[in-house]
């Protein structure tokens, strides 16, 4: 090897977290692929520079967070639908807003490639949550910088407060006006701010309910499996729901057959995306004669209930190891744990 292709691999050990790091800041999936790819891109270009007076991580994680910086200052914050306005009333409008908003991250490109993955450790401890992520979007990205790099990387107040450019007095005041409205938002202590990193057997049970009520168009098995507070966005769809009530309202006319609302019929795989269950859906409308990709919808359930959906329509199913078609003659798999790893129920993608 040469010392370009030893540095190239140094590099490419740290995509993963970087990746992570990236979304954190921006919110988004497929920003974090570009914001990583341009991170590497100029780590790579200001090689020879590196003096090694710090690791490669630090030093990657010291351009990657400046990438972010530079890509937020010229872009909206991220967000979903219900910090945008109130709940909306089932029978109202529905319209996509153009607008950055936030998306999903599959939990497959979360988990370590090898189990001596560098920065496996960090990237199991970071919290990834849906809620975490749409309130840390809500800080100015100079304190969401610092709260990422103080209270995930468990960097210095002297290191970050460089990485900024600031002193470490105004980094640490932006450290805790970020915690503040951390605390004002989400649990007290830290540890409930992550979501467990596998699907429990209560969860898999639920999300069987979950995807026969979906593909039966049951609503009464719908609410079933709903908190009486529920909540649902549907991003780029601008209208929200507050409760199990107005998410079956709305939900009715789209299974209907004999609605003008009617979508079509519904097939799901369970996935899992930001530690957290969830489904890949598919679609067939009226008229199609093949179920096609219709995005991801990630679920929050306490207490053996969902009392959240956040579906997004526009997410890609390719990161999550699915195809965008679906072949409806083979069974459901049960175990979202084996769902991409089925490739026998799928068509292969591209194909």
């Amino acid at each position: 090897m040469t010392s370009d292709e030893e540095f190239g691999a140094l590099l490419e050990q740290h995509r993963r977290e970087i990746r992570v790091h990236c979304y954190r800041m921006s919110g988004s999936f497929e920003e974090a692929e570009d914001l990583t790819q341009e991170a590497f891109l100029r780590a790579w270009k200001g090689r020879r520079g590196f003096a090694g007076r710090a690791s490669v991580r630090t030093w990657l994680y010291r351009i990657a967070t400046n990438v972010c910086l530079d890509a937020l200052a010229r872009r909206p914050r991220r967000a979903l639908p219900d910090e945008l306005g109130p709940a909306a009333d089932p029978a109202g409008e529905i319209s996509a807003l153009d607008v950055p908003w936030l998306g999903p991250f599959p939990d497959l490109l979360l988990d370590p490639a090898a189990p001596d993955d560098t920065g496996a450790a960090v990237v199991e401890r970071e919290t990834i949550e849906l809620a975490f992520l749409a309130t840390i979007q809500l800080l100015p990205p100079r304190q969401r910088a610092a709260l990422i790099l103080r209270d995930v990387l468990d960097w210095s107040a002297k290191d970050t407060a460089e990485l900024l450019g600031t002193s470490v007095a105004s980094a640490n005041s932006a450290l805790q006006r970020g915690r503040e409205t951390l605390r004002a938002r989400l649990p007290a202590r830290r540890a409930e701010w992550s979501a467990p990193d596998s699907t429990t057997a209560e969860e898999t049970a639920l999300l069987r309910k979950f995807v026969a009520a979906y593909e039966s168009a049951d609503v009464q098995a719908v609410a079933a499996v709903l908190s009486e507070d529920a909540r649902a966005v549907m991003p780029p769809y601008s209208l929200w729901f507050d409760s199990r009530d107005r998410i079956l309202g709305a939900l009715g006319p789209s299974f209907d057959p004999e609605s003008p609302y009617y979508r079509g019929s519904f097939r799901m795989v369970p996935v899992r995306a930001n530690r957290q269950p969830a489904v890949a859906g598919y679609l067939r409308r009226p008229g199609e004669s093949v179920y096609r990709g219709f995005g991801v919808c990630v679920l929050t359930v306490r207490n053996g209930l969902v009392t959240a959906m956040a579906a997004f329509e526009t997410a890609a199913l390719a990161p999550y190891g699915l195809a965008e078609t679906f072949e409806e003659t083979v069974p459901m798999i049960a175990d979202p744990t084996t769902a991409a790893a089925d490739t026998g129920r799928l068509r292969g993608i591209g194909s």
